[in-house]
């Protein structure tokens, strides 16, 4: 019985990165080996066991067969008979399939501390081909090792184009596509992650609403960029960079344009009412991949009223608070930097804007102060009653954002 140290906890200590989590695999076990150490069963289809003590993961090494369609169809051995290298044949990228013992002595079977020197996301086997949401994995890796300058192999986008030529991908569950896309949200570079499903063929299957945007013009004098995708990719990773591990912001960020992939081609480059005309695809999307409710709403929220933000210090006091309402911010203050956040993303989403200021944010932010500063108390006493005590609060608000120096830049 021997215990190693696997997977994402070896490739970081190479990468000299923090280890957050840390997997073992048991070679020449049995599971009542493990019952008998003290350990407790949590695995499902394949056994996995809690440490004692420290309450870490330990999995039995085993093989994989494929026997159906998509990411549940496959059959598991996981027995003493198992080696090492059979078991890290089974994972996705070389650089995942490292192995340390006990000693700090390293096992790689398939070169993965070559291709963590050299940069390079790349497929163990062929087997790789058997699991569409290896597909979405490698463009999350690519998310968060981009700035490291890592790439995937040509070798490796080959196979992920037969896999989505292949019909592969049609069979990813939308909870799984989520999960996957949510993390590469909260990596550091999840432009990367659109590009690697672009290129292989995955986003126009998965994501078609964002592949739509790729090639539509917007006007040079507000977008140097030009292309709606690649500005997509920008506020991204503006988002990104604004709001670290926030995949609510990242979310908002990635569907706040949807509507430009709608616009006449006669009416190119201009995208008049994109805020309005976003909001149908942006459902479709967030029904079919089951997107959380409040991550919906945001994102609607955005899409709708994010050039009303930018164009914060021209809107009447009445619709600021009118914009203030529609987010519930007086009561959620949470909400209103949230979508801010995702606003700011977009405005310096563009080439040569990623260091402008956004003003607006405070001045919205003080809106909403002065605004939730104003309560019933005082009109009650008044003796107000009903519907009247809310309508003179609502013009107390008004008069309130009115006072409000816009502090432009």
């Amino acid at each position: 019985m021997r215990t190693y140290l696997v997977g994402g906890a070896v490739r970081d200590k190479l990468l000299g990165r923090a280890l957050v989590d840390r997997d073992y695999v048991v070679v020449g076990a049995r599971p009542e080996d493990m019952f008998a150490l003290g350990y407790k069963p949590v695995g499902k289809d394949f056994p996995v066991f809690l440490h004692p003590q420290s309450g870490e993961e330990y999995a039995l090494a085993r093989t994989e067969r494929k026997t159906g369609h998509g990411y549940h169809g496959f059959d598991f051995q996981a027995d003493a008979t198992v080696t090492l290298e059979q078991d890290l044949a089974r994972r996705d990228l070389t650089i995942n399939a490292i192995a340390e013992d006990e000693h700090g002595v390293r096992v790689d079977p398939y070169h993965g501390i070559r291709d963590i020197e050299q940069r390079v996301l790349r497929h163990v086997s062929p087997a790789f081909a058997e699991d569409p949401v290896r597909l979405l994995r490698v463009a999350r890796f690519a998310a968060r090792f981009a700035p490291l300058g890592f790439t995937v192999a040509d070798e490796t986008m080959k196979l992920m184009r037969g896999m989505v030529a292949a019909g592969e991908v049609d069979h990813l569950v939308a909870e799984r596509v989520w999960t996957e896309t949510r993390k590469a949200l909260t990596e550091p570079q999840p432009s990367a992650f659109l590009r690697v499903l672009r290129q292989a063929g995955a986003l126009a299957v998965l994501f078609p609403e964002i592949d739509a945007l790729y090639g539509i013009p917007q006007r040079a004098e507000f977008h140097p960029e030009v292309d709606t995708g690649v500005h997509i990719e920008m506020v991204l990773d503006m988002a990104a960079r604004l709001a670290p591990r926030d995949d609510l912001v990242g979310f908002c960020a990635l569907t706040h344009d949807l509507g430009k992939a709608l616009t006449p081609i006669q009416e190119l480059p201009r995208h008049l009412g994109h805020e309005h005309l976003g909001v149908a695809p942006l459902h479709e999307l967030a029904a079919r991949l089951k997107v959380p409710a409040e991550h919906a709403a945001l994102a609607e929220l955005v899409c709708r009223e994010h050039l009303n933000a930018h164009r914060a210090f021209e809107l009447k006091p009445s619709t600021v608070l009118k914009l203030l309402s529609s987010l519930d911010a007086l009561r959620r203050p949470e909400r209103l930097d949230t979508f801010l956040l995702a606003c700011e993303a977009d405005k310096r989403g563009r080439l040569g804007h990623a260091d402008d200021d956004y003003p607006q944010a405070a001045y919205l932010r003080a809106a909403r102060g002065t605004a939730a500063a104003v309560t019933a108390a005082p009109f009650v006493a008044q003796g107000l009653q009903g519907p009247a005590i809310g309508a003179a609060m609502e013009k107390a608000r008004i008069q309130a954002i009115a006072g409000i120096k816009p502090g432009r830049s």
